[in-house]
């Protein structure tokens, strides 16, 4: 079990809430002590945390992705009606809370155009944090583990931020710029600034800087991910750290330059974007499309990405046969073994932390020969200009 401060799990698994975060650089902060991040091997990230187990983007996806060695957390960001970030995935609120329940709440569900079509639900930007806080999480899909229903509230981008610093290794973080052009048009903050201003004063706040596998970065692993390119852009002259830009299906649009993720992937426009980001995060099915749920001819994406020096980590790798093509007869190990070895990929999101962490402990042995400890700075293959 990972090791962490007593009083500040109770705190969170409890339905807590960190008013004024403990200030980053203080002793029990401190991780020159502690186990560092691997490097040697493609990353495990936990999407939404431990999201297969338990429900998505709480306290306790995230305190289980560590213990099951994920090496980074996934989050996503988006904003109250008062200006906190939280994590949480959809711009509404329907799917994964009892706000469906909560009478006093009725009269606030609304209809807002969100990338171009209109959705009706009860959304997170008419809702104060202290609101939020009050409703309970439950896990996605009827076909996972509901026991833990209702058991977790929703948490902040600064919670978040101290689970991975106060775990007794170090883990990265990799939170996501969610529908940015929706969250500037219904939240407004002082002074003029964006969501993406507070997003990084956030990282900031808390020591996050450094170019990938520089030391600073080392120390506190980080990469910033978004679906809109202007986004990543925009904050690349605030903060230093590494950025991915995600791709969707290629006959999906843009929601901030309109542009289809088939241009995004152009020769053309990698090349521009890689002044900006050090890697794609592309679905998985856009890098080998499936012909009826059988694996089609790999495209050529990910040879392009590696041949201007762009990390490839694709997303969503999921257990249940209902996810897997036919291909890897119901064996999600056999999926990574084809991803890690045969596409060659550098990292996967997966909502089974655990079992990636068993596949790459078979395949790829921290203790493997002549690694027994990751590389301390500089061993990069692919590093941001």
């Amino acid at each position: 079990m990972v090791s962490f401060s007593y009083a500040f799990v109770l705190v969170l698994l409890f339905g807590g809430s960190i008013a004024n975060p403990v200030d980053p650089h203080q002793n029990k902060l401190d991780v020159n002590h502690k186990k560092p991040l691997q490097t040697f091997r493609p990353y495990n990230v936990a999407h939404r945390g431990s999201s297969g187990q338990m429900p998505e983007e709480t306290t306790a996806a995230y305190l289980r992705a560590i213990e099951e060695d994920a090496d980074f957390i996934e989050a996503d960001i988006v904003a109250s009606k008062d200006g906190h970030v939280i994590c949480f995935h959809d711009v509404t609120l329907d799917a994964t809370t009892n706000i469906a329940d909560r009478t006093e709440f009725a009269d606030r569900r609304r209809t807002y155009e969100v990338e171009r079509v209109n959705m009706t639900g009860f959304f997170v930007v008419d809702f104060t944090l202290e609101e939020l806080k009050s409703l309970r999480v439950k896990q996605r899909y009827d076909f996972r583990d509901q026991q833990f229903n209702w058991k977790y509230q929703i948490i902040t981008f600064d919670e978040y931020i101290l689970i991975a610093l106060y775990a007794d290794r170090i883990i990265g973080i990799y939170p996501e710029i969610k529908n940015p052009v929706f969250i500037n048009e219904r939240v407004k903050w002082s002074d003029g600034k964006k969501f993406e201003d507070i997003f990084v004063h956030t990282l900031l706040k808390y020591g996050y800087k450094g170019k990938y596998m520089s030391e600073d970065w080392l120390r506190q692993p980080l990469f910033i991910q978004s679906f809109a390119p202007t986004s990543l852009i925009y904050i690349s002259k605030m903060i230093d750290s590494p950025k991915v830009l995600l791709i969707d299906d290629t006959t999906v649009y843009t929601q901030d330059t309109n542009q289809s993720y088939d241009e995004i992937t152009s020769d053309g426009y990698l090349a521009f974007i890689r002044r900006y980001v050090i890697g794609i995060g592309p679905w998985k099915d856009t890098v080998v499309p499936p012909i009826d749920n059988y694996l089609g001819p790999p495209t050529d994406l990910v040879a392009r990405a590696h041949a201007l020096g762009l990390q490839v980590h694709p997303y969503t790798f999921r257990n249940e046969n209902k996810y897997l093509h036919f291909n890897f007869h119901q064996d999600p190990y056999a999926e990574y073994e084809y991803w890690l070895k045969e596409i060659g990929v550098d990292g996967l999101f997966t909502d089974f932390p655990g079992s990636l962490s068993n596949y790459q402990e078979c395949r790829m042995p921290y203790t493997q020969k002549g690694r027994t400890e990751p590389p301390l700075a500089g061993d990069g293959k692919h590093a941001e200009e």
